[in-house]
């Protein structure tokens, strides 16, 4: 995980998750749409996850 995807799960969580595939981003996304920190919680947990 390099600095620049934390920076961008900060700023924008769903576009940080692009190439995770089609559910990350939507699951981020909607929770980007609840509040703005379960989105990023989430993006950042997705970016930590092993491939």
């Amino acid at each position: 995980m390099s600095i620049l995807r934390v920076i961008l799960s900060i700023i924008f969580p769903p576009l940080a998750v692009f190439d995770r595939g089609c559910g990350s981003i939507i699951i981020v996304f909607l929770l980007t749409l609840c509040a703005w920190a379960p989105g990023v919680i989430a993006a950042i947990v997705i970016l930590n996850m092993k491939e």
